[in-house]
């Protein structure tokens, strides 16, 4: 009787591999049939590495989290059991922005390996997102690296520093000239908003529509001097190099207060005060007023404290750049660009605050002066590369502005595919942003169709959403003919509303249920057929 000799064991996915042994045990297997081996050749190191690249750390890559209506903490919960670097992701905003020079899941990869040790970047997720950033690096020696190629093992942690090209990047901004601004609410209106321009031809910029535009703004000097004045310091001290006065209008953040101010403070003070410094450095909220606090409210209210200038100026944040969707188009203006900013003004505690870059643009600068400014290019919100396909803008208030690019762009470049605009704000007398030149659009027959919304007009209040159900059929019928939709604006209510709307309208008139619908709207942004751009 001849002797059946056992298949030798295939060992490909490691001991260490976050699989169970059945697991384990059917990858080997099915790696093991697909590779043609038998057991009797083993694979070498590279060819282990090779094919552990594709599995990585188990992880499916999936990210049910990317929402930026969820809150963090249901995001958290949903990346529970998964690899750090993908809990990372959920602890962002969800935006894409761009804000922090990558997308959500780049910035995450690249403090997960190292290569990105700034915690604080993801301006749209605050203290929030740099918390839990903070608690899951404090994780990363203990949790099991994911396997990598050999090429990307052997790559050295210097790749954290990146040299791009001048004005591609917030950590390589370029200079440019701010030329003028135009207030575009009339009489009457509830809002502050600005139509801005700024000179490209000295620095060599371009852009394509859809790009964002960052802008170093400086903070207000009234601000930086009540902060002195708190700290009983001279407003000409020397601090890295130059008088504190500049150094806080020109380098930090000024709001809100960050978790190391409150430890410097919890350091230099005792009893109850310094309990409440320690609370709030841990993220508690002692007195139900820490979402108010910011660096000038913060020595308020720990009054009679007095910190050194350099140790105080080190406890603060790094001046971030903000970012604004562009409202021109390179292709009908060369050298020149054009932002739409809300400018932010408001009182807590009867004290004024002030948005940084907003307020900045619509003040404190003046035509002539130069200021640091970078392009972010755009993470999938586009034009279609078709010039035929149709499109529908959805963009109330400050979101027309990627929607005037759009329209100015294919009218420059003479794309013949159909354009519907929708717009809203407060009231049509006194908010109607670039009337003049939207209804000359109209009239000129690029802008095929264009359906407003005016949420203080009437007695009910009435929203961009509310006038897409009204024409739900239309939009449908641009829907079938492969138009592609765009949504810019906020993003917690405005956007998810619109989604919402949109799903009826397809539910509606496509004849599908309320499930079928909002599957073919997430075929819609598989397809980039459905893009956003909101904050």
């Amino acid at each position: 009787m001849n002797q059946i000799t056992p298949p030798a064991k295939i060992d490909i996915i490691p001991q260490g591999a976050p699989f169970s042994d059945a697991q384990r045990s059917w990858l080997n297997g099915f790696l093991a049939g697909a590779l043609g081996i038998d057991g009797s050749t083993p694979l070498s190191a590279e060819q282990n590495a090779a094919m552990l690249s594709s599995t990585g750390d188990g992880d499916d890559g999936e990210a049910p989290w990317h929402d930026q209506t969820m809150p963090i903490a249901d995001r958290m919960k949903l990346a529970e059991g998964r690899p750090l670097r993908r809990k990372m992701m959920a602890a962002m905003a969800q935006q894409d922005c761009g804000q922090c020079g990558y997308n959500c899941n780049d910035y995450s990869e690249a403090i997960a390996d190292r290569s990105e040790a700034r915690l604080n970047l993801c301006v749209p997720g605050g203290k929030e997102t740099a918390r839990m950033l903070k608690t899951l690096y404090e994780d990363l020696d203990k949790a099991p690296a994911a396997a990598k190629p050999a090429a990307q093992q052997a790559a050295p942690a210097a790749v954290s520093v990146v040299v791009t090209e001048p004005g591609r990047s917030r950590d390589n901004p370029v200079e440019a000239t701010f030329l003028s601004r135009r207030l575009l609410n009339k009489k009457g209106s509830e809002k502050e908003t600005w139509h801005i321009e700024f000179d490209l031809e000295g620095c060599g910029l371009d852009y394509v529509v859809g790009d964002s535009f960052g802008i170093f703004g400086k903070n207000d000097i009234g601000l930086a001097d009540q902060i002195i004045a708190l700290l009983g310091a001279s407003h000409t001290t020397k601090v890295r190099g130059k008088t504190l006065r500049d150094c806080l209008i020109e380098d930090v953040s000024l709001a809100p207060a960050p978790d190391t101010l409150f430890e410097l403070i919890s350091f230099i003070t005792g009893g109850k005060q310094r309990e409440k410094a320690r609370a709030l450095a841990q993220g508690e909220d002692p007195d139900g007023d820490a979402a108010t606090l910011d660096v000038m409210a913060a020595l308020q209210k720990f009054s009679g404290v007095r910190p050194h200038p350099e140790a105080f100026v080190e406890a603060l944040e790094p001046l971030q750049p903000r970012l604004y969707s562009i409202s021109s188009s390179h292709n009908a203006t060369p050298g020149r660009l054009s932002l739409t900013v809300d400018c932010v003004r408001y009182v807590i505690n009867k004290r004024k605050r002030l948005g940084l870059a907003s307020t900045f643009l619509a003040e404190r600068i003046n035509p002539g002066d130069k200021l640091k400014v970078y392009v972010q290019k755009a993470h999938g919100f586009a034009l279609p590369a078709d010039p035929k396909t149709p499109i529908i803008m959805v963009g109330p208030g400050t979101g027309v502005a990627p929607f005037r690019a759009f329209l100015l762009d294919r009218k420059a470049t003479g794309a013949p595919g159909k354009n519907w605009l929708f717009f809203g704000h407060q009231r049509s007398d006194c908010d109607f942003f670039y009337s003049d030149e939207l209804n000359a659009l109209k009239t000129a027959g690029l802008l095929t169709r264009m359906s407003l919304a005016w949420s203080r007009d009437g007695a009910k209040k009435f929203y961009v959403q509310d006038r897409m159900r009204e024409v739900g059929r239309e939009v449908w019928t641009w829907l079938a003919e492969g138009a592609h939709l765009y949504i810019c604006g906020d993003a917690k209510r405005m956007a998810k509303d619109v989604e919402r709307a949109l799903v009826d309208i397809i539910a509606q008139f496509g004849a599908r249920s309320t499930d079928e619908a909002i599957a073919f709207v997430g075929e819609l942004k598989k397809k980039g057929r459905f893009q956003q751009d909101v904050y």
